[in-house]
């Protein structure tokens, strides 16, 4: 997926990814490659993740959640532009949808 350097990045993923310190293991990642943004758990057990920044680095970070932290097991990770959700300012963790 080529990503646009000035756009926002929204991130379904899917899999055993709850519970599994995912959410943490995303802000630690994200902050590290400067990205803005945010995640979060949703009702349906997967994990929502908003990025924004270079698209080299949101690229890199697509490809680290299709992985995830030891005790994941990411089955999909679908990607989308995300022009209605605005990333803010930093990378945060956001309560549960």
């Amino acid at each position: 997926m080529e990503v646009d350097p000035n756009s926002a990045v929204q991130l379904i993923i899917s899999g055993r990814v709850q519970g599994v310190w995912f959410r943490n293991w995303t802000v630690d990642e994200a902050k590290a490659r400067g990205l803005d943004g945010w995640v979060r758990n949703r009702r349906d057990g997967t994990v929502e993740a908003l990025l924004s920044g270079p698209s080299a680095m949101v690229g890199e970070m697509i490809a680290a959640c299709h992985q995830g932290p030891p005790l994941a097991r990411v089955r999909d990770v679908e990607a989308q532009p995300a022009t209605a959700l605005a990333p803010g300012s930093g990378f945060k963790q956001r309560g549960a949808e």
